[in-house]
C-alpha cells in the first residue's frame, strides 16, 4: 500500500484507500450511479477514489427509485442520510470514532444536498461493523442512505478507518467498502475522504472535502489592517499561518499541484509577484524588474508557468513567466489596463479583465497572447474572472447599480447567472469539483470586515466559512493526495 502525499506544512499522512471483501482487480472502467438524476446530470461524472460502483451502467435510465436528489427551479429536496457513531474496535479509538463520524455528517449536510437524521431518532444501534444491517429500522425513520464505519488504533499509533455506504430502500450496499490507514493527527483527512466517497457515489459529482484553502487573514482596525497568508482545511479547521503581518499580502493562489502559493507581496515597498513553498515556507520574488509593479498572478494548469499583470512604462499588460527558465513573454499590448488573468484547465486559453471598452469587461484570448474576444455584455462592470476546473464555466465579480455580485457564465459569455448580491462580494474561487464557489464578502460601515462565504453554482446554500479572524482573498487548492 502506498502513502498519499501530504504537504510537509501539515505533517499528516493518510494512506490511499484499499478495498476489503474484494480481492479481484478493480476495473478501470467508470460506472455511474444509476438512480440519482440531478441538475448536474450531463456534467462530467467523477472517478470515485479509484472505486467503481457496483450498480450497472445499463440501469442509468431505470425507473425512478430511492436515493434521488430532485432539483426543480433551484429547489432541492435533500436526501436523508443516517450516520450512526462509528464502531470503536478498541478503547483507544472511542473518541476518534465519534469525531470522525461527526465530521462526515457535517461534510454531507453542509452541501445542502443531504439532511442528516438526528441520532436520537435512530432505532438500530450499530455495535459491530460486520453485523447485518437492519434495513427495516432505517426505513422506519425514512433514512435513504446509511453510512457505517469502524475505527481501530494500532499499537504503533496509526489509525485504521473502514466504512460502508448502503441504499436503505433497495437494501443494497453502494459499492465496496473502503479502508484508510494513517497517523492519528490525520484523522480529519480520513473523515473527509469517507465523506468524499459517499458524496461522489450518490451525486456523481467529483469530491472536494479533502482539500485546503489559502486566504488572507486580517486583524486590526479597518483603516490599519494587518494581513498575513494562512491556509486551512476546506471547513475552516487546521488553520496555519505562512507569513507574518510585517507587510501587505494580496490575492494568494494555490498552484494546481498544491505545493506552492503565489501572491502579490509588498516586502520591497512595491507590489511584486512572490511564490512561497507550502512545505518549506521559502519565498521567491518572480516577474517584473526594477521598480515595475507586478500583481494578480495565477499558475498555469501544469504549475510550470505564471501569468500576471505588470505595469511597465505606465501601461499595464499581461505577461507569462516560465518558472524553470525564467523567460518572460508579453501577452497583450493594448493601451488599456489588462489584469486578473486565469488559465483554462487545458492551458490553451486565458480569461482576463480589461477596460478597453470604457469599463472593465471580460475577454478570452489564446494562451500565447493576442487581442482576445469580449465575452461579457451585461450591464455593469466585470472583474476577477476564474475558470472552472471542469472548463465549463467562468466565475466573476460583477458591480452594478450599487451592489456587488458573484456570478458564473459559460466560457462564451452565455447563460450568465448571478449567485449572490451584497454590499461587497468579490474574488470567486472554485472548489476542486467545480460545483461550489468561495468568495469574499465585506460588510458596510466603520466596523465592516471581510469574511469568506461559499455558494453552490445554482445560487443555493450560501454559507459563511469558519475562520478565526476576518478573512479575504480565498483560493481553493486541489484535492489532497
Amino acid at each position: 500500500m502506498k502513502h498519499a502525499h501530504v504537504s510537509a506544512a501539515r505533517g499528516r499522512t493518510v494512506e490511499k484507500p484499499r478495498h476489503f471483501g474484494d480481492t479481484e482487480a478493480i476495473s478501470a472502467k467508470e460506472t455511474k450511479r444509476s438512480r440519482v438524476k440531478t441538475f448536474f446530470k450531463g456534467l462530467c461524472a467523477a472517478l470515485m477514489l479509484a472505486l467503481p460502483l457496483s450498480v450497472p451502467a445499463t440501469a442509468q435510465d431505470a425507473a425512478p427509485g430511492p436515493l434521488r436528489i430532485t432539483i426543480t427551479d433551484g429547489v432541492i429536496e435533500p436526501l436523508t442520510v443516517a450516520v450512526p457513531p462509528f464502531v470503536a474496535r478498541n478503547p483507544a479509538a472511542q473518541d476518534l470514532a465519534e469525531d470522525i463520524s461527526r465530521v462526515i455528517a457535517a461534510d454531507l449536510s453542509n452541501t445542502g444536498l443531504f439532511r442528516e437524521i438526528p441520532r436520537d431518532a435512530h432505532i438500530s444501534r450499530v455495535s459491530s461493523f460486520d453485523a447485518p444491517i437492519e434495513y427495516s429500522d432505517w426505513k422506519a425513520i425514512n433514512a435513504q442512505a446509511l453510512i457505517t464505519g469502524s475505527v481501530l488504533v494500532e499499537p504503533d499509533g496509526r489509525i485504521v478507518v473502514q466504512f460502508r455506504l448502503f441504499d436503505v430502500f433497495s437494501e443494497q450496499p453502494l459499492g465496496d467498502g473502503l479502508q484508510f490507514v494513517g497517523t492519528a493527527d490525520g484523522w480529519r483527512r480520513m473523515a473527509h475522504k469517507v465523506a468524499d466517497a459517499a458524496y461522489s457515489r450518490i451525486t456523481g459529482e467529483g469530491p472536494y472535502f479533502d482539500s485546503r484553502v489559502v486566504f488572507v487573514s486580517e486583524t486590526g482596525p479597518k483603516d490599519a489592517r494587518q494581513k498575513r497568508l494562512a491556509v486551512m482545511d476546506y471547513d475552516g479547521a487546521n488553520v496555519q499561518y505562512l507569513t507574518s503581518s510585517d507587510s501587505i499580502v494580496l490575492a494568494p493562489r494555490f498552484s494546481p499541484d498544491g505545493t506552492k502559493i503565489i501572491y502579490t507581496g509588498y516586502e520591497s515597498g512595491f507590489p511584486r509577484v512572490t511564490v512561497i513553498d507550502v512545505g518549506t515556507l521559502e519565498k521567491q520574488t518572480v516577474g517584473g524588474v526594477d521598480q515595475n509593479m507586478s500583481f494578480a498572478p495565477r499558475f498555469s494548469p501544469d504549475s510550470g508557468r505564471v501569468v500576471y499583470s505588470a505595469e511597465v512604462a505606465g501601461n499595464t499588460d499581461l505577461y507569462v513567466l516560465d518558472l524553470a527558465s525564467g523567460t518572460t513573454n508579453r501577452l497583450t499590448t493594448a493601451p488599456s489596463i489588462e489584469t486578473a488573468p486565469s488559465f483554462s484547465p487545458d492551458g490553451s486559453r486565458i480569461v482576463f479583465e480589461s477596460d478597453r471598452s470604457g469599463q472593465p469587461q471580460l475577454y478570452v484570448m489564446p494562451a500565447s497572447g493576442g487581442d482576445g474576444s469580449r465575452i461579457s455584455y451585461g450591464e455593469g462592470r466585470y472583474g476577477t474572472p476564474v475558470w472552472s476546473p471542469k472548463g465549463d464555466y467562468i466565475a466573476f465579480t460583477k458591480q452594478n447599480a450599487g451592489r456587488f455580485h458573484i456570478g458564473v457564465m459559460r466560457t462564451d459569455g452565455s447563460e450568465e447567472r448571478l449567485l449572490t448580491g451584497a454590499f461587497l462580494d468579490e474574488g470567486p474561487t472554485w472548489a476542486p469539483n467545480g460545483r461550489v464557489v468561495m468568495f469574499t464578502r465585506e460588510t458596510a460601515g466603520a466596523q465592516g470586515a471581510p469574511a469568506l462565504y461559499s455558494v453552490d453554482i445554482t445560487g443555493r446554500n450560501l454559507q459563511r466559512a469558519a475562520t478565526p479572524a476576518a478573512a479575504s482573498d480565498p483560493s481553493w487548492g486541489p484535492l489532497l493526495q
